[in-house]
């Protein structure tokens, strides 16, 4: 069942993205070679409880046996596409960090988003357009996303965009709805034809996420049940909006702080 949220809902929902963004801008701070990717998610887990909210995936049951999910963030180096554990490995110069962050507010409403970054400076500029293609490719997703346009006008925008340009999208991983739910339906694949799919309602409020590869769009999971791996070895980027569709056009509830 899609869940369509009236405006006062929609305002609880930017609540709730703005926390996570605020988490972002604290995440983006820590961010540099040297620096665990443990120390950045405890501090995010700090910030999130002194604002009583909670971590909306810590502990989430793991599929097929694997154990629960260990912290608030998903930390993703390079080929690591999404799901990645924190580590106690330092970030080194030029890896690609992908951060996604989810809270659920004292309210119940959740809030969800992520952004890749390269840790220090760029040492191989194909990463650097890589997150810069997958975050243009999500922003003109973004801005068709109205009343009567098409589920899969957004993959289509999504496909079409990063495609042309000689990467690829990944088959394996959708984004959502999410609401007083943090994976609500409909599931929002980042790949499809225009005009194809469901008709966007006002009220609804989707993420949108593509993970975006540098090579194959094949992936595969690793030992853990968790962490998601391009088949190739090869960079990942992953950038993900909370987006509502409203009379006035898209609103965009996780926007950078």
């Amino acid at each position: 069942m899609i869940r369509v949220k009236t405006p006062e809902q929609i305002e609880r929902l930017a609540e709730a993205g703005g926390l996570v963004m605020a988490c972002h801008a604290l995440a983006r701070e820590m961010i540099r070679p040297g620096v665990t990717t443990r120390e950045i998610d405890e501090a995010v887990e700090r910030y999130v409880r002194k604002a009583g909210a909670t971590p909306a995936w810590k502990g989430i049951e793991g599929p097929a046996g694997a154990p629960n999910f260990p912290s608030i963030t998903c930390m993703s180096t390079d080929e690591q596409v999404v799901h990645g554990f924190p580590s106690d490995v330092p970030l080194e110069e030029g890896q690609i960090l992908s951060v996604d962050i989810g809270v659920r507010t004292r309210d119940g409403w959740y809030g969800d988003a992520a952004r890749s970054h390269i840790v220090g400076n760029v040492t191989d500029p194909k990463k650097k357009e890589l997150i810069d293609e997958t975050r243009a490719a999500l922003e003109k997703a973004a801005a068709g996303m109205v009343p009567d346009s098409h589920l899969g006008d957004i993959g289509h925008t999504i496909q079409s965009h990063v495609e042309a340009l000689g990467f690829s999208v990944v088959r394996e991983l959708v984004g959502h709805g999410i609401g007083l739910e943090l994976w609500e339906q409909p599931q929002v694949p980042n790949y499809g034809k225009a005009g194809r799919g469901l008709k966007l309602r006002e009220g609804m409020v989707l993420c949108v996420e593509p993970m975006i590869n540098m090579g194959t769009f094949e992936v595969k999971v690793l030992k853990d049940g968790w962490t998601v791996v391009t088949a190739d070895g090869k960079p990942s980027a992953h950038v993900e909006h909370m987006i509502a569709i409203t009379a006035n056009g898209p609103r965009i509830l996780t926007p950078d702080a």
